[in-house]
């Protein structure tokens, strides 16, 4: 099988890109007082010179008091970070790169003690961390207010210091998530209810965006299946409920859906072999990004979570990635973005260009620890 439609250009809109390959959003912690350095500069500047196609940052936080939960983490707020962020788009764009950040906002993920200031709670639709578990405050509607002003300014900040794009984090059980999934939404206002109303948080967050970046600044939204709480979670059990969720997106203005999956050579519902990713394009005719194990033969963690280490031979597989460029010739999606294997390797997309499979190097822990 054929990797050549992974090196086909492609222009989705306004954003014109040289191959099908996204580097997937990956935490890192790497960043001493939330503000990105010359090792963020450096770790972006490499994946871009070896031909990544369009680059997604890690997790960024908007300028809300609750969105954060990690140290270290890189905020798209505040004179320092976004100078640093402004040195990263152009050491990337002089690489030939595009770049994208993903705005992120925990949720009831944060627990009191995490910087900057370690007494604010957890923020959420409903208080809850996951089905009956209590953590943090359930939103008011001037909360909700707050955080959708912090995700448009975010947007606009980044689209000022020359970022190609923005992605909105939907997925894993953040925030966002949070309203989707009806374990940890149990609100009876607006915001509640079934799965359409449950999408009310996401649509004002996007169409602020929208109002805010103009018609002509690419939107990413990536959403899941899976919450990092329960990976069995599903939002969406057929196509017609897939459907009645993504259509409130569409109509806000989402461009680009990013669906994450943990395997992405699962098929999402019986009596298809489509994806999440192909189904997402099939309903909606936006384009797609897949993603999952990419570069690797397993997925990078096993049912509880724990990450898996690749390194006693077992990672890459040539014939997953060949199916990878039949599958985008195909149109059943049409970006792949690849996480553990790029950062074990910075040089993968090169290296699968020239049809050096064997000197692909299989995922490790250890990788996780690097710093470009």
């Amino acid at each position: 099988m054929s990797t050549s439609a992974l090196f086909n250009p492609i222009n989705l809109g306004p954003l014109a890109l040289r191959n099908r390959i996204v580097m997937a959003p990956m935490t890192r912690t790497y960043s001493p007082g939330n503000v990105p350095n010359d090792m963020v500069v450096s770790y972006y500047e490499r994946r871009a010179e070896n031909e990544v196609g369009l680059i997604i940052t890690e997790g960024t936080t908007v300028g809300h008091k609750g969105a954060n939960g990690y140290p270290r983490v890189p905020f798209m707020h505040g004179e320092k970070a976004l100078a640093g962020w402004k040195k990263v788009v152009d050491a990337v764009h002089a690489k030939g790169g595009k770049i994208a950040p993903q705005l992120w906002h925990v949720g009831a993920i944060r627990k009191e003690g995490v910087e900057p200031d370690a007494s604010v709670p957890g923020y959420s639709p409903s208080g809850l961390y996951k089905p009956g578990k209590e953590n943090g405050i359930a939103m008011t509607k001037s909360d909700i207010d707050e955080v959708v002003e912090a995700f448009a300014q975010a947007a606009a900040d980044a689209k000022e210091i020359g970022f190609d794009a923005v992605e909105i984090h939907g997925a894993h059980g953040y925030l966002i998530d949070q309203y989707f999934w009806e374990g940890t939404n149990q609100r009876q206002d607006e915001y509640g209810g079934d799965l359409v109303q449950r999408t009310r948080f996401a649509v004002e967050i996007v169409a602020a965006i929208r109002a805010r970046v103009g018609s002509e600044f690419p939107i990413i939204f990536r959403f899941s299946q899976w919450k990092q709480q329960d990976y069995n979670a599903r939002l969406a059990n057929s196509p017609e409920e897939l459907e009645s969720f993504l259509k409130p997106l569409v109509d806000a203005g989402v461009d680009i859906f990013h669906c994450s999956t943990r395997r992405y050579w699962e098929k999402e519902f019986e009596g298809s072999d489509l994806n999440l990713a192909g189904w997402t394009k099939k309903i909606t005719q936006k384009p797609v990004i897949t993603v999952g194990s990419v570069g690797l033969n397993a997925s990078f963690m096993d049912e509880s979570g724990k990450t898996m280490d690749m390194s006693d031979g077992a990672g890459v597989q040539a014939s997953s990635i060949g199916e990878l460029g039949e599958r985008v010739k195909e149109e059943e999606f049409d970006l792949v973005a690849v996480g553990r294997a790029l950062l074990q390797d910075p040089e993968w997309v090169v290296k699968v260009k020239e049809n050096r499979l064997e000197e692909l190097q299989d995922f490790s822990k250890a990788s996780l620890m690097k710093l470009v």
